[in-house]
């Protein structure tokens, strides 16, 4: 059974974050798990996700998963905004509730790139580099 859809193309944020997911060399989007996906070819990105805590699932539905380097994932714990997403996060992927305080696009386009970089072929990284 197909997961249902979890996301409008209007909601909060979703167009900045495809203008930018999609910037990347050979970027597409596709639907899993219900969400816009960013992949290259390899996730590099996801639109919403959920934490769970204390056995009860809650819902971040307007929020940027990324991967992170494990240097990177000490500092972005200490900042509220992030959170340690429900299945993902044990594979080095954080999310950022892009809700909790006003979005710097500079951060995310930031963030893509780290994790981005963290999937991507060495070519693809060549490519992105020389642009």
């Amino acid at each position: 059974m197909p997961h249902p859809i979890m996301f409008s193309d209007d909601d909060f944020g979703l167009a900045e974050l495809r203008r930018l997911a999609l910037g990347f060399p050979v970027a597409f989007e596709k639907i899993s798990w219900g969400r816009p996906v960013f992949c290259a070819p390899k996730m590099f990105a996801m639109y919403g996700g959920n934490l769970k805590t204390d056995g009860e699932m809650v819902a971040f539905p307007h929020s940027l998963l990324v991967k992170v380097d494990d240097s990177d994932r000490r500092s972005l714990e200490q900042d509220d905004r992030f959170f340690f997403p429900a299945y993902m996060g044990p594979f080095g992927w954080m999310g950022l509730d892009l809700t909790a305080a006003a979005v710097d696009w500079d951060e995310v386009a930031e963030l893509l790139d780290a994790s981005f970089r963290l999937v991507a072929s060495k070519k693809l990284i060549t490519q992105l580099d020389e642009r």
